[in-house]
């Protein structure tokens, strides 16, 4: 049995998802019901403080970091220890790849619903149309909709899952992945200089390096001060990519003990550090919880790519991070396919690295 026969047959291994209703099929029959299965109560808010820290949030210019500007990747150091997060610029992506790549999201959520059912997870599988991490049927949902496609390496793509319907939107996304493969290996090459490797030490980490794409669609909420588009939550991979829409905020971050938003820059795209790198940093580089809140009178959507070490990647402590005493080892090391089906069997809540920190 070959590979992709494989993948097709028995899912990627990572764990399956429950079926749940569209919540942009809920809001286009009745534009005011709010199911209790999404209501969380009364949200804690951003204070005026968390808004105005929301301007100091990293904003670091890719083109100073490609060519060797040691300011610059001091920043980028700075930025992945104090906030977990910041914004790039100046990447080399074009708008039109940017424009080409919003219009395929877009045109798969305009289709009809029964349309978009063709693409359905399967029930062994995160492939495909629906939500993620839904894993019983008490859980508070979120008031999203999702495509979760993989899209690098080419053996783990399950294609059946691509709207052909939407004629551009399997080119859009090829150019748009290859774009974000050469902008993953350039990040990757300056932090692994700032961990004190060589320039391609994290890319050998990854093994077959995977990127898994999340298009999401957050409708309108009229109950928007008790529901999550995304509950909080931090990332497992490496590192994560997200486009916003221009014109809804609805990602924020947890600093400093507040929520933050992080207001969208035309054509920038949000960068933030996931578990795995927080691990092999040994605790240097921080991997921030965060959440998607929604929109009374918007729509929304976004596109997260997640970069994911292989299956039998080791995650752990790096020889060179550990210090003993100054900088005693803090985690455990783990295969990353076990962290994936761990994930993929309970609630997006909190911080994988919490389950990996070695007790005193």
């Amino acid at each position: 049995m070959s590979l992709e026969t494989r993948y097709e047959e028995q899912g990627l291994g990572w764990g399956s998802s429950l079926p749940v209703p569209s919540v942009q099929e809920i809001v286009r029959k009745d534009p005011l019901c709010v199911p209790d299965r999404y209501r969380r109560g009364c949200l804690e808010k951003p204070t005026a403080e968390a808004l105005a820290t929301s301007l100091d949030v990293p904003v670091i210019d890719l083109s100073l970091l490609s060519s060797g500007h040691e300011g610059e990747r001091r920043y980028l150091d700075s930025a992945c220890k104090d906030w977990g997060f910041f914004q790039i610029v100046n990447h080399g992506i074009s708008e039109e790849v940017i424009r080409q790549m919003r219009a395929a999201a877009s045109g798969f959520f305009d289709l009809p619903i029964e349309e978009k059912r063709r693409y359905a997870m399967a029930a062994n599988d995160i492939h495909g149309y629906g939500q993620l991490f839904v894993v019983s049927e008490e859980q508070k949902l979120d008031w999203a909709d999702v495509l979760h496609l993989i899209t690098r390496p080419s053996k783990l793509k399950n294609l059946k899952y691509w709207p052909t319907v939407v004629s551009s939107f399997k080119d859009a996304l090829e150019a748009y992945s290859k774009e974000l493969e050469r902008v993953t290996k350039m990040l990757l090459e300056n932090l692994s200089r700032l961990m004190n490797m060589e320039e391609d030490g994290l890319l050998r980490l990854h093994g077959d390096l995977t990127q898994s794409t999340r298009i999401a669609y957050y409708p309108p909420c009229s109950r928007a001060d008790e529901v999550l588009g995304l509950g909080s939550h931090s990332d497992k991979g490496s590192i994560t990519f997200l486009l916003q829409d221009d014109d809804v905020t609805g990602l924020q971050i947890r600093h400093g003990g507040m929520w933050i938003p992080v207001k969208p820059m035309p054509n920038a795209f949000v960068v933030n550090i996931g578990d795995s790198v927080e691990v092999w940093s040994n605790g240097l580089y921080k991997s921030v919880q965060h959440r998607v809140i929604t929109n009374r009178e918007k729509a929304r959507k976004s596109i997260a790519m997640f970069i994911l070490p292989h299956n039998d990647a080791e995650v752990g402590p790096l020889e060179q991070m550990v210090d003993e005493p100054h900088r005693p080892r803090r985690y455990r090391t783990v295969r990353f396919l076990d962290v994936l089906k761990n994930l993929n069997q309970r609630e997006l809540e909190g911080n994988y690295v919490d389950a990996l920190t070695l007790q005193d």
